[in-house]
C-alpha cells in the first residue's frame, strides 16, 4: 500500500520553531545600539590610518609664502635696475637747454643770476642734479631770501625763489645798496624807484649780529615816527646810526636840511619838540644846520661843527644810479663835501726855517703866521635854548661868551641863563 508524503505549506514553512531565536537576535542587536549611546567610550574606536607627511602643514605654507616673497623681490630687483640703467642713459631725461629750466618767484633777480647757478646742469641727467647744493648756492644771491629747486619728469626743473623786502637805503664806502629789516645788503635794481631814507654807519666788513643790531634801532625809530599816523619818517633823508646812544636823522624840508639829534629813546617826542619849534628858530638864528634833543626841556642849536661823519665820496655811476632807484638827492648832496683844508701859511708854520734867516725874518714869519691863523680859525658859537614851561621862547640879554667868542643869545628859565659853549 503506497504511503503518503506529508505535504507541508508555505506558511507552515515561515512559522517554524526557530522564529523565537531571530527575535531574540534582533533584540540583542537593539541591546548592542543602546549600549553604544549610553556609553561610547566602553569600547575603542577603530582607529583610520592616514598617511602624513614630512614637514607639517603650517610650515609648508609659511615656506610656500616665503617663495614667494623672495621671487617677487628678485622680480623687483630686476625691473628697478632696468629702470634705473634707462634713465641713466636714456637721453629722454638731459636737461636739453635753459628752457627746460623754469622760474618763478624773481622780481629783482635777473634770470642770469639763476642761471650762473644752474647752467651747470644743462645736458645733465635730471636725476644727478644735486638739488639741495643748488639750493644753497641759490640762497647766496643777495636778493634770495630762501628758494626750492624741484625735478620734474622727463627732463624738467623748476626754481622758486621768495625774494627779501628792502626797507631802506645803506651807505657803504662809495656806493649806496638796499637793506632788508635784518641788515642784509642788496644791491640796487635797475628798474624799481624806493622812497626810504640813507642808512650811515654800515660798513660790508661788519659782522651780520652787528649790522641787525644797527636795523632794530632803524625800525623803532621809524616805527616811532610813523606811530599815529604822523609818517615823519617820509621827511628823513638820512639816518646816522654809527653811534647807538645818539642817533641822528637828517630832516629835509622846504626850508632846507637840519640835522636833529635824538638820543637813544623817545624818537618821536623830541622830533615833535624840532616840528614845533622849527620855523621859530629859523627866524631867530641866520643858519639852522643841527638841532640837539638829547636832553630833558634843553635844545642845542648848532652843536656840530662838520654835521654827520665823512663818508667816501660817490662815484658818479653811483650817484646816478642812486638816484635813479629813488634816493633823496639831499642824501647825495651833504656827502660831497669836501673837508675842511689847513691854510697854506699853517701848514708853512710846521717846516724849520733855515739857519741864514736873520731874526728879524723870522720874527715877521711869526706875524704872519699868527694873523692867517687867526683868520682860519672862523669862531663857532653853540647856541643853547630853554624850552620854558609854556612852550615859548623869549629873547635873553646877551652873556660874554667864553674864550672871546661873541655872545650868542639863551633862553632863560626860572631866572637861570645857560653860557654859551664853544666846540
Amino acid at each position: 500500500m503506497a504511503r503518503k508524503t506529508p505535504t507541508i505549506s508555505q506558511e507552515e514553512l515561515y512559522l517554524q520553531p526557530d522564529e523565537p531565536v531571530r527575535e531574540e537576535l534582533d533584540d540583542a542587536r537593539l541591546l548592542d545600539l543602546d549600549a553604544e549611546e549610553e556609553s561610547p567610550f566602553l569600547r575603542g574606536q577603530k582607529r583610520v590610518s592616514v598617511r602624513r607627511g614630512s614637514l607639517p602643514k603650517k610650515t609648508a605654507a609659511r615656506l610656500t609664502w616665503a617663495v614667494l616673497g623672495i621671487a617677487v623681490v628678485f622680480l623687483s630687483g630686476i625691473a628697478v635696475a632696468s629702470l634705473y640703467h634707462y634713465g641713466e642713459r636714456s637721453w629722454r631725461f638731459r636737461v636739453e637747454s635753459s628752457d627746460d629750466i623754469e622760474i618763478d618767484g624773481t622780481q629783482n633777480v635777473s634770470r642770469a643770476q639763476v642761471m650762473e647757478v644752474m647752467g651747470g646742469d644743462i645736458g645733465r641727467n635730471i636725476f644727478f642734479v644735486p638739488l639741495d647744493q643748488r639750493k644753497k648756492q641759490l640762497e647766496q644771491i643777495s636778493w634770495v631770501e630762501s628758494a626750492s629747486v624741484m625735478r620734474f619728469a622727463p627732463n624738467r626743473l623748476r626754481i622758486e625763489i621768495h625774494e627779501r623786502t628792502p626797507i631802506a637805503f645803506a651807505r657803504v664806502g662809495s656806493k649806496i645798496l638796499l637793506t632788508d629789516s635784518a641788515g642784509t645788503l642788496m644791491e640796487l635794481p635797475a628798474k624799481k624807484k624806493y622812497s626810504f631814507p640813507v642808512i650811515i654807519g654800515m660798513n660790508a666788513g661788519e659782522p651780520p649780529s652787528t649790522r641787525s643790531a644797527r636795523m632794530k634801532i632803524y625800525n623803532d625809530v621809524v616805527s616811532q615816527l610813523d606811530s599815529g599816523g604822523a609818517h615823519y619818517s617820509q621827511d628823513l633823508s638820512e639816518v646816522d646810526l654809527s653811534d647807538p646812544d645818539d642817533v641822528k636823522v637828517l630832516a629835509n624840508n622846504r626850508d632846507g636840511e637840519v640835522l636833529v639829534h635824538l638820543g637813544s629813546s623817545n624818537y618821536l617826542e623830541r622830533y615833535k619838540i624840532y616840528v614845533a619849534h622849527m620855523q621859530e628858530w629859523r627866524q631867530q638864528f641866520s643858519k639852522l644846520e643841527s638841532v640837539d634833543l638829547r636832553y630833558d626841556r634843553q635844545i642845542i642849536v648848532n652843536p656840530d661843527l662838520q654835521g654827520t661823519a665823512k663818508q667816501v665820496p660817490l662815484t658818479p655811476w653811483a650817484a646816478k644810479k642812486a638816484m635813479a632807484a629813488g634816493v633823496k638827492p639831499a642824501a647825495l648832496i651833504s656827502h660831497l663835501r669836501p673837508a675842511p683844508h689847513p691854510p697854506v701859511a699853517a701848514t708853512q708854520a710846521k717846516t724849520p726855517a733855515k739857519a741864514t734867516k736873520s731874526k728879524a725874518s723870522k720874527q715877521r714869519r711869526k706875524h704872519v703866521i699868527r694873523k692867517a691863523k687867526a683868520k682860519a680859525v672862523s669862531p663857532v658859537v653853540h647856541k643853547t635854548v630853554l624850552i620854558a614851561p609854556a612852550g615859548k621862547t623869549t629873547p635873553a640879554p646877551a652873556v660874554p661868551a667864553i674864550g672871546g667868542k661873541k655872545p650868542s643869545p639863551a633862553i632863560p628859565k626860572a631866572g637861570t641863563f645857560m653860557k654859551d659853549q664853544g666846540h
